[in-house]
Parts: structure tokens; C-alpha cells; sequence
């Protein structure tokens, strides 16, 4: 085989990755996508430039844009290959100067975006349904479908402003409190105060001091310019959030606890990207999801006082990466004697924007795990990532929360 890239040339195309992989049903799985890389790679030693072309512009549909870059083929490659890494760099590649320039000055600008964001939302959700949607189709057909997401009646209405910094009014301090810019984007489910709201209530209920680092409402995990191989913007905002958790933690002796598990994963990949320069200070900053610091520090000191008489949960590709499906079956447990992981279940594919820019992605990879979901009627239904509860309540039709606002209205 030709040299491709690293991703392609270790690959001994076993197959392996394929059953974990949300687009397998739609387009391509990571096997395939390296077996193409290969053949374009053949066809250009051979100079079948037709060939070539054709397989560069089936491409960019069929392995690029519907990859959900979640990583769950490195947990079950022999070789540990990432192929998200790899696509990520091809979308990199592919980027126009104006996209790159409007998501580096986003970044710069995220407090702001993000409310705009969610006025959006908030201002779609009061126009009629078939406008917005017919509105965000045009733009669609002139812009690329993905660029601009498609809106659709399902979707929440903005969210609340994250809470104003604490550090410095709070004398004793447990640990760093990160609450993540989705649920100021997307509003909580129903008639619940969201994730944020709920952690910070437990907290306060078990006794557990949280700061807040200042500038919080214009940072974010980095995770949205990861995914999409915006390298500018990553770095400007790892160059801002950081030196900030750094000084609000005390260089590493508190926590960092964040509420949203991409998110969480999204901040200790920032932290290992600033790792790579041996000279970084940031050798001690550990980031904790919220789910795991509730069971271990805040369950304890509770009373569950109601309890489910049933609940359908999903784990994420996050919390299934991090480690944290055992703390969310905990939980899960804590208000619910037989909570259950309905089969099929994998990732959901919404993918942060992923979900709004091409739902048919989401919809294929979430259709085995919502047809066991949906043969039972559950009292509750939970996850730990606010943009997941997002694609498992399309897919399901039934409202999916975060199970830290559960467990804050079982020990109510």
C-alpha cells in the first residue's frame, strides 16, 4: 500500500471499528474511510485522474462532513488508531479564510456568541415553525449544508447566562466549577432549570463550596473548533481559559468540575495539547466530570427521599472514553433500583453542531438504541451531555435530561 498518512498506514483494516461507529448505516465507517484514502492514493500513482476526482468528491460527503469525530474507534482498535484525528485534519485542510476568520473571532467573542446563540433560539422558537425552518433551508442551498444548521421545531429555546464569577468570595472552596456554554446556548428540557442550576443546588445541599473562575461566560472547552480542525481558534481559546482555571485553582490544587461530559473531555484534551510544550505549568490542572464529583463527594452527604420506578439512560462517547460510566450507573442506581441502558445504544452522533447540520446522521445512528428505548414506557429519561439529551429526544420522541437534574429532585 502506499504511504497515506499515519491513521491509514498503520490500519491493518480488521474491522474492528466498525460496530462502534455512528455513521456505519449511512456512509462510511473508519475502515472505509482509510480503505478510500488508499484508493485515491493508488489512483494518483496510476494517474487515473477521473478516478481520483470522483473519489474526492464522493469523499467530503461520505467520510468527512457525517463523521461524528467521537473516538469511540480508538477504544476498540488493536492499534489505538484515532481516526477522528484524521479527519479532523482534512477538514482543516478544507476550510475556506472567511470560515476560519468568523470562528477565530467568535472565539475571541464567546460570551457574546453565545447569547446570541440562544436569543436565536429563543426568538425561533416564538416565529412559526415552518418559516424558520423554510428560512434556515435557503440559507442551507446557498451556504452549504454544513455550514448552516438546519433548525427544527424540536429544538429548545435559548438558555440562561452562566453564573457570575466567585473566586475570591468563596473562602474555602472545594473545587472550580466550569459550567458549559451549551446550556447557555440550549435551554434545559421542559420545565427544569438545567444541569447548571441542579449541580450547584446539590452542592449547596451536601455542603460543598464551588468557585467560579472569572471570565467564565467567554470561555468554552474548545471542543467546537477541535471538531471542525479550526486550529486558530482552539489556540486562542486555550490561551484564555487555561491560565484562568489555572490561577482560580490555585495551580492545581482544586478540581476542576464541569457539568457537561464533551465538554469535560473537551477541556483535559486542551490541557494535554499544552502538555506537548514541557515548560507548561499546567501539569497538575485535573478537570472532573460533574457526574463523577456528584457520586464520589456529593451523594453521600444526601437523602434520596423519591424514587424512579424506572429510567431508560444513555452514556455518552465522552462518558464512555473518560471512564465515567460506572459514577453515572451509580447515580443512576441512587434514585432508581433498575435503571436500564436500552439496546443498541451507541453513540447518538449529534456531535455538538453535528446533529443540526446533517440530522440524517443523527437519526441513523441513534435508530437501533430509540427502537429499544421506545418499546418501553420509562418513567424518566437521562444522559449526561446536554447536546446528546438533544439527539436522544429527536430520535426517541420522549424528553431526555441531565441525570444530575434527576438526582437533585430525587434528594429534594
Amino acid at each position: 500500500s502506499p504511504r497515506v498518512e499515519e491513521e491509514v498506514d498503520r490500519c491493518v483494516e480488521c474491522g474492528y471499528c466498525e460496530a462502534v461507529c455512528p455513521s456505519r448505516d449511512l456512509t462510511t465507517t473508519p475502515r472505509q474511510r482509510i480503505v478510500l484514502r488508499r484508493a485515491m492514493a493508488h489512483a494518483e500513482q496510476a494517474g487515473d485522474l477521473a478516478l481520483l476526482q470522483e473519489l474526492r468528491d464522493a469523499y467530503t460527503y461520505e467520510a468527512v462532513e457525517t463523521c461524528a469525530v467521537d473516538g469511540l474507534c480508538k477504544t476498540v482498535c488493536p492499534l489505538s488508531i484515532d481516526t477522528a484525528d484524521l479527519v479532523r485534519r482534512l477538514r482543516s485542510e478544507n476550510h475556506p479564510a472567511l470560515e476560519r476568520g468568523v470562528w477565530l473571532t467568535a472565539a475571541k467573542h464567546w460570551g457574546a456568541t453565545t447569547r446570541v446563540a440562544a436569543v436565536a433560539l429563543t426568538a425561533a422558537k416564538i416565529l412559526p415553525a415552518p418559516v424558520v425552518t423554510g428560512t434556515t433551508k435557503v440559507m442551507r442551498h446557498f451556504l452549504g449544508t454544513d455550514t448552516m444548521p438546519l433548525w427544527t421545531r424540536d429544538l429548545p429555546g435559548g438558555g440562561r447566562a452562566r453564573p457570575r464569577p466567585t473566586v475570591g468570595v468563596r473562602t474555602s472552596p472545594e473545587a472550580v466549577f466550569f459550567s458549559a456554554c451549551i446550556g447557555t446556548m440550549f435551554g434545559p428540557a421542559g420545565k427544569g432549570k438545567g444541569v447548571t442550576w441542579a449541580f450547584m443546588e446539590l452542592c449547596q445541599r451536601a455542603g460543598v463550596q464551588l468557585a467560579l473562575p472569572p471570565g467564565l461566560r467567554g470561555m468554552c472547552c474548545g471542543t467546537p473548533w477541535k471538531s471542525k480542525g479550526l486550529t486558530s481558534g482552539l489556540a486562542a481559546m486555550r490561551e484564555r481559559v487555561l491560565p484562568a482555571l489555572w490561577e482560580a485553582s490555585r495551580h492545581g490544587e482544586l478540581p476542576v468540575v464541569c457539568d457537561a461530559a464533551s465538554c469535560t473531555e473537551g477541556l483535559r484534551h486542551m490541557i494535554d495539547s499544552a502538555l506537548a510544550d514541557e515548560t507548561s505549568p499546567y501539569r497538575d490542572l485535573r478537570v472532573i466530570d460533574a457526574v463523577d464529583f456528584v457520586a464520589d463527594r456529593v451523594l453521600p452527604q444526601l437523602t434520596v427521599r423519591r424514587r424512579l420506578p424506572s429510567l431508560a439512560l444513555h452514556p455518552t462517547c465522552s462518558s464512555t472514553k473518560m471512564g465515567c460510566n460506572a459514577a453515572l450507573s451509580t447515580l443512576a442506581r441512587a434514585i432508581c433500583d433498575d435503571p436500564v441502558v436500552p439496546r443498541g445504544w451507541g453513540c447518538c452522533a449529534f456531535a455538538g453542531d453535528r446533529g443540526l447540520l446533517h440530522p440524517e446522521l443523527t437519526a441513523s445512528a441513534t435508530r437501533r438504541e430509540a427502537a429499544s428505548a421506545s418499546g418501553t414506557e420509562y418513567a424518566a429519561y437521562a444522559s449526561c451531555n446536554r447536546t446528546c439529551e438533544l439527539g436522544m429526544t429527536r430520535a426517541t420522541g420522549h424528553e431526555y435530561r441531565h441525570l444530575i437534574e434527576l438526582v437533585e429532585e430525587a434528594t429534594r
